[in-house]
Formats: C-alpha cells, sequence, structure tokens
C-alpha cells in the first residue's frame, strides 16, 4: 500500500514549555532558555505534496500508472502550490508539465525506497529543540509563526518563502543522505530567519538615497551567520557539527578568509557611501555575490556574531540584531577585547563604521 502522510500539527508549546528549563549542552552558562508565551509559537509541518508525488512514485513501482485523479490530488496540495509561488517570484520556470516528467523519470523509481524511509524519519525530528535554539537567539517575547513544507522536487534545496498567505514558510526538500542532525539545525537556521523578522520589522530608510537604502538593508544579511549560530546553540559548537570532513573543513578554510572579505566589504560599503555606486540595482548584484554556498555574509557574520557572545554575552549580541550597524561596532569592542588577551582578530575600520552609523541615523 502506498504510505500516507497526513500534515502534523507539531505541539511546540507544550513540548517546547516542558523543556525549556532544562540544561542544554554547549549553550553558555548564565544565559537562560526561552520559555515562550502562549500564542508565541505556531509552526505546522505539511507532508501534503511529499504523500501526493511519493502515491505517485509508489504506483509506478508496481506497475500502476497515476491517474488524473493522482495529479489532480498532487497539484492541489498547499505544498505544491506554494513552492510554485515561490520559483514563479524568481524567475524559475517551475511548471504542471515539467514536474510530470519529473515524477514520470524512471532514474527517480530507484530512490522510492530512500525517500519513503526519510519521510518516516522526518516526522519524528525534534522540530520543537530547533525552535528552542532559534528562540534562545531572539528577542524575548519574539513569536515564530511557520509552516514547513516536505517536498520531494527536481532542486535538492531548502529555503524560506512568503507568499500570498503572508505566513512565513521552510520548503525543506527530502534529502535521503540527510540525517536528522543536518535537519534539525537547517530548521533551527530558518526559524532563526523567521523570528528576526518578526522582531525587526524591515525599515523604510526613506531618507536615504536608492543605493544607500539597498546597502543599510543588506547589513542586515549577515543575518545568516547570526543563524549559523543560532543553529549550532553556541559559539563552542562547530556550525557544521553534524556534516562531513569536507563541508566542515570548507567552511574552516573559508572563516580563515575572514580578514580578507572584511576589506572586500569595506570596499564595497566605501563605494555606496563615497557615491561611486549609485544603482540600487548594482548594490543588489554586487551584495548578492556575498551570498555565495556559503560566503562573507555567513562566515564573516558568524564570526562576529560568536566574537559577541564569546567576550560581551549573547544578551549583548541580541540586543544588536535589529541594529545591524551597532552589531558590526559591537563586534570591534568585544575584537578589541579579545586582543588584549592575544587574539589577532579582523576588525572594521573606525570611520567607515561612523560613516554606516551617521548614514543609518539620518536614513530613519
Amino acid at each position: 500500500m502506498p504510505r500516507r502522510l497526513r500534515p502534523l500539527v507539531l505541539a511546540l508549546l507544550a513540548s517546547i514549555g516542558a523543556c525549556a528549563r532544562a540544561r542544554t549542552p554547549g549553550v553558555a552558562s548564565g544565559v537562560a532558555a526561552a520559555t515562550p508565551a502562549p500564542g508565541q509559537l505556531d509552526v505546522r509541518l505539511v507532508a501534503d505534496e511529499a504523500d501526493a508525488a511519493l502515491a505517485i512514485l509508489d504506483a509506478r513501482r508496481r506497475g500502476v500508472p497515476p491517474t488524473a485523479a493522482d495529479w489532480r490530488r498532487l497539484f492541489g496540495t498547499a505544498g505544491y502550490q506554494h513552492v510554485h509561488e515561490r520559483e514563479a517570484s524568481v524567475g524559475r520556470a517551475f511548471t504542471d508539465s515539467a514536474f510530470r516528467a519529473f515524477l514520470l523519470a524512471d532514474t527517480l523509481l530507484d530512490r522510492v525506497p530512500a525517500l519513503d524511509t526519510t519521510l518516516a524519519r522526518l516526522e519524528r525530528v525534534d522540530a520543537s529543540a530547533a525552535a528552542r535554539r532559534a528562540l534562545r537567539y531572539l528577542p524575548a517575547g519574539t513569536p515564530i509563526r511557520a509552516r514547513m513544507y516536505l517536498e520531494i522536487k527536481p532542486l535538492p534545496n531548502s529555503f524560506v518563502f512568503t507568499g500570498r498567505d503572508a505566513v512565513p514558510s521552510i520548503f525543506l526538500a527530502v534529502r535521503p543522505r540527510e540525517s536528522p542532525a543536518q535537519l534539525e539545525n537547517t530548521l533551527a537556521h530558518e526559524l532563526h530567519h523567521i523570528g528576526l523578522d518578526a522582531a525587526c520589522p524591515e525599515r523604510a530608510f526613506a531618507h536615504a538615497h536608492p543605493a544607500e537604502r539597498v546597502l543599510l538593508r543588506f547589513l542586515g544579511a549577515f543575518g545568516e551567520g547570526q543563524a549559523m549560530l543560532a543553529a549550532a546553540g553556541s559559539p563552542a559548537v562547530d556550525p557544521h557539527a553534524a556534516d562531513d570532513d569536507s563541508i566542515r573543513a570548507r567552511w574552516d578554510r573559508d572563516v580563515a578568509h575572514a580578514a580578507t572579505d572584511i576589506d572586500t566589504l569595506s570596499r564595497f560599503f566605501d563605494a555606496v557611501l563615497d557615491g561611486r555606486l549609485t544603482s540600487a540595482d548594482s548594490v543588489r548584484a554586487q551584495a548578492a555575490t556575498y551570498y555565495g554556498v556559503q560566503g562573507p555574509w555567513y562566515t564573516v557574520g558568524w564570526l562576529m556574531a560568536a566574537t559577541i557572545e564569546r567576550e560581551l554575552g549573547r544578551p549583548a549580541l541580541i540586543g544588536t540584531l535589529c541594529e545591524p550597524t551597532r552589531f558590526l561596532a559591537l563586534y570591534d569592542d568585544a575584537a578589541r577585547r579579545a586582543d588584549g588577551r592575544g587574539a589577532a582578530l579582523p576588525r572594521w575600520d573606525a570611520s567607515l563604521l561612523a560613516r554606516l552609523e551617521r548614514l543609518r541615523a539620518a536614513a530613519d
């Protein structure tokens, strides 16, 4: 019989409330675990697209061709409709016919047993633990409202998207080689993004020029590194502890380039501040190059966040999350303190930090 999954409403309030006061390995001493207030969390796992897609694949393995009703069921699921909306929003071709061809490819049939096993494992992932990790690195009282869609789809990526229903959604590709620990890390990372968006609404920066406005907003991209720290749970935990050696080695190598990356980012910031980069589209395009697989927005962002927490404490870090210019300045304070004990951390130019802060103050 085809495997059937029902959308799972995760009882996060009960599970988090029961565990909130427990000590968690890797969490800095003296930092209380966040206890969510009633209604603060609304996180649901929806597996309707994965269920419908797997039903078609199961039938094909038994030699039964999918019916028109099978396709209608798949294309009518919330998970399919939302991922269709997201791909259209980024200009990526995504059609029913192309998705049909994906599910009818013979190469996919060999993966059905692994997909079936993985879906069963995903149901057992402790999403409450991921939410607790995110909450520990967010301002007190931050609400987290999200839908987590399990997806069997051509691109095995995961991402966050908010569509017409205005509910932030995490799309999680079903990847058979992904361990529960890796998935929990991904969930914590994405839930931190969602929580940070709720805690720090986007500002208009009405008094800035378009290029400056884009720059100020992109300073928030260091949130990628902050989310890496939140997902790990502590500066003492490797952000890729659940990954294989090659991924950890790549991360360590890229973090070691932080001084060069800070110089590169500084030249980018200066180009906007000096009026040499005046097009909002140009600023946006240049800023996008610092994402990469896990580029400077991640590595430099993590280094700054981890240094602040180590030197000044997590509350100090959380206090800067909605103010990226303060985040950069506080990192320099923390780095100066660490350097006093023999560290050699890369630093931002003080005059650049002052210019960014003046721009932010004038733009509001």
